[in-house]
């Protein structure tokens, strides 16, 4: 059985820092991705990584946010620094699976809310 599990989320003051983090079990997992869901606004991609260590990032977060993977424990964390109210969202992560791709595990989902 396939579990996605994230970690991390809280409240945080303009400019601090949060790093979540997110552990997939029970197969083998190809590129893994934060995702977030703002009110309002579709869910957007975040930043993802894969397995061979290439990343993306959206722009909005370019500069600030940065991505990693632990390959052993089948983990990925998500740095977040100088965070904005604009951040504030429910913040997902994704592994699909390895080598195909074709299937997409999503957890439970985290909150991150910016506010002073």
């Amino acid at each position: 059985q396939v579990q996605v599990v994230e970690s991390g989320g809280g409240l945080v003051q303009p400019g601090g820092s949060l790093r979540l983090s997110c552990a997939a079990s029970g197969s083998r997992f190809g590129t893994m991705g934060w995702y977030r869901l703002a009110p309002g606004k579709q869910r957007e991609l975040v930043a993802d990584i894969s397995r061979v260590g290439s990343t993306n990032y959206a722009d909005s977060v370019k500069g600030r946010f940065t991505i990693s993977r632990d390959y052993a424990n089948n983990t990925v964390y998500l740095q977040m620094n100088n965070l904005k109210p604009e951040d504030t969202a429910v913040y997902y992560c994704k592994a699909r699976n390895f080598p195909f791709g074709s299937l997409e595990y999503w957890g439970q989902g985290t909150q991150v809310t910016v506010s002073s």
